[in-house]
């Protein structure tokens, strides 16, 4: 690695001068600044950042946490927060809990122990009101903004999050509009927030219609393909009657999709199918899906606005964006006559 002191050598001057030119300091000579600077790149000079970190006390960096960068929802946000992490001149450091709260706990002491200037956080859901992890990074006064609905044990961290309550009222409405009245729910995990404010944007539209929600058609959906495989296995014996199917996020009903496909189950003429996310998967499943657009980049945009006023020691209040309906031909009115799905 190449060092101020091999460009003094090479220039004739002190390392103290190189520091400076290379800084833009104005006590330079300009042709002396311009000299060393041209050398430091003919030598491939790279700046030490950790070095300067402790200088300054400012690293320039920004930590993001999230269930997995796999995930294609999450995946779109953090371009999206790269892309303006870049365009500030930060660095972004990555990490995963893949939803295990002993993975999110090392991962906040990490970012905090790396000196992140600023951290974005999707919590891990749990049950319990409180956790100690976030009173000890409230208490590290490193501002932190949240992606997606804030849980009880984070509220006093601004979030930015879609409108899921609406989303899934707009799901449920379209889904009624056609004349469904049988409309199943595969659910998220039930300490979600996001799972419970779709839930909750299912009731209320079902209710509106004068339909009590029935327990029996309530199905733990989960988040993945795999999830959605499982729900659709009860689904077939436990509510054959459904003549439509709300999942709570895209690869569940991506899963549930391909189960139902697989033994003989017509996707829109026995059973209507719609996910949330609008991921790209959805558009190009076997049967284009039915889903809600949820603003990924656009949330990840907020994000960074809710940041930037964080660090300019500004109030940053919690954002929640539409959702809209995208309709695809997973959707139709309902069938008449039972389910007879092959064996």
């Amino acid at each position: 690695m190449v060092r101020l002191k091999d460009i003094a050598l090479r220039a004739g001057v002190s390392v103290m001068t190189v520091s400076k030119a290379l800084r833009d300091a104005p006590d330079v000579a300009e042709a002396t600044r311009a000299r060393i600077q041209a050398l430091a790149r003919e030598m491939g000079y790279v700046p030490d950042a950790v070095a300067q970190g402790l200088r300054t006390r400012a690293t320039r960096l920004f930590g993001v946490i999230i269930p997995a960068v796999t995930h294609p929802v999450y995946a779109r946000i953090l371009l999206a927060l790269e892309e303006r992490t870049h365009e500030l001149g930060y660095d972004l450091i990555c990490a995963h809990t893949l939803n295990l709260l002993e993975r999110e706990e090392y991962a906040i002491r990490r970012m905090l122990s790396r000196r992140v200037e600023g951290l974005f956080l999707c919590p891990v859901p749990r049950l319990q009101g409180e956790a100690r992890i976030y009173q000890e990074l409230a208490a590290s006064q490193t501002p932190v903004v949240l992606l997606g609905q804030p849980p009880p044990h984070c509220e006093q961290f601004p979030s930015a999050a879609g409108d899921d309550v609406t989303g899934a009222y707009l799901a449920t409405r379209h889904l009624l509009e056609l004349g469904h009245r049988r409309i199943a729910f595969l659910a998220g995990p039930i300490a979600a927030p996001w799972a419970q404010e779709r839930l909750e944007g299912y009731r209320r539209a079902l209710r509106e219609e004068g339909i009590e929600p029935e327990d029996r058609l309530l199905f733990p959906g989960g988040t993945t393909i795999e999830d959605g495989v499982h729900a659709a296995q009860h689904l077939l014996t436990e509510a054959p009657d459904a003549t439509a199917v709300f999942a709570s996020n895209d690869l569940t009903a991506i899963g549930c999709g391909h189960y139902l496909l697989e033994h003989g189950v017509r996707i829109p003429q026995d059973i209507s199918l719609v996910g949330y996310g609008n991921t790209l998967a959805a558009e190009y499943f076997r049967v284009p899906l039915t889903t809600l657009r949820q603003p990924k980049r656009r949330l990840g945009n907020a994000a960074m606005n809710l940041m930037s006023r964080l660090l300019r020691r500004q109030s940053a209040e919690s954002i929640r964006l539409p959702v809209t309906l995208a309709v695809r031909a997973s959707t139709a009115p309902p069938r008449t006559g039972p389910l007879r799905p092959s064996s």
